[in-house]
């Protein structure tokens, strides 16, 4: 078993600073500091994956659909799905076409580290933080979401080799009958634009119910992520009774806090679960219960050092 240290992105952004004159500091030269600051955390960290860090995404998870020119910035919207709590709801307005947002975004660092990340809102979540103002039907629109996302991924450097659809609004607003199906449908579409990269669909913020952990399983993903932070002994229920992906992701550092754990107590988090089911798992992504948006610099550091030592091996 290969144990392999990452996050799941949306690392801290500051707010978009005032050049004193009255008028915002230009947002790409601001991206781009925030985005070498969190290149170079990573690297010293000793992270098996690193992560663009999202530097540019200041409406949080939901940024891939805002940025998009037929998508507009709603009203304030509340979700536990988004890091913060609160986000500006994306107004769907025009058809879902390619961009290239997120291959531009990793294109930037695709040749500063040979073990690239890339982090992506799954299409579930994203259908339920949007309001659809175009294609009028709710199944539709998540399948021209999930089109969308798949076209962006299709586009992505060579360089990455993992991965990350965020999925939290799988237990924030879980779908119901049919709908588990067609949200599980809509990753598989997501996760067969990766062809040359490992897709690992983390949830976060409790356990899945049983039933739309079963049909996600049925996408074509070759790994899930479980948040041991907010619910261990259901997690490994889920796994230890029904299986899972050849290989796993586990949330075992509490991103939501900036208080930081061991190392060791880390290691033991993963040893617990490991213990409890029954696979062989051929990896596990040992990462952060949820996105880092919301940690102070000073606890990012610490908080990506532990991630890195929790996976190197004990002599």
């Amino acid at each position: 078993m290969s144990r392999i240290a990452t996050t799941p992105g949306l690392l801290p952004s500051p707010v978009a600073p005032d050049d004193g004159g009255g008028g915002p500091t230009p947002v790409v030269a601001a991206d781009s500091a925030v985005r070498d600051a969190h290149l170079a955390a990573q690297r010293d960290a000793d992270l098996d994956r690193v992560v663009e860090g999202q530097a540019g995404w200041w409406d949080g998870i939901v940024h891939p659909l805002v940025a998009h020119d037929n998508v507009a910035r709603g009203p304030l919207a509340h979700s536990t799905a988004v890091a913060r709590g609160v986000y500006r709801r994306p107004v769907v307005a025009g058809p879902l076409t390619f961009d290239g947002g997120l291959g531009a975004d990793l294109a930037a660092v695709a040749d500063r580290t040979a073990s690239l990340q890339a982090v992506v809102p799954g299409p579930y979540t994203l259908s339920t933080l949007a309001t659809d103002d175009h294609y009028g039907d709710p199944a539709e629109f998540q399948a021209a979401i999930a089109a969308f996302l798949a076209d962006e991924l299709a586009a992505l450097p060579d360089a990455v080799a993992t991965v990350f659809v965020l999925e939290p609004s799988l237990i924030a607003a879980p779908p119901g009958d049919g709908a588990d199906e067609r949200a599980s449908d809509a990753i598989d579409t997501v996760a067969a634009a990766v062809t040359d990269a490992d897709v690992v669909v983390h949830t976060y913020g409790g356990a899945l119910d049983e039933k739309v952990h079963a049909h996600l399983l049925d996408a074509a993903i070759d790994a899930v992520g479980y948040d041991l932070i907010a619910d261990h002994e259901d997690a490994a229920y889920l796994v230890g009774e029904y299986g899972t992906a050849d290989s796993i992701a586990l949330g075992v550092a509490n991103a939501r806090t900036p208080a930081v754990d061991a190392p060791a107590t880390l290691r033991e988090r993963v040893d617990w679960f490991d213990d409890r089911t029954p696979n062989d798992f051929a990896t596990v992504y040992t990462t952060t219960d949820s996105v880092l948006a919301t940690l102070p610099q000073s606890r990012l550091v610490a908080q990506l050092r532990a991630l890195g030592a929790a996976t190197t091996p004990q002599s």
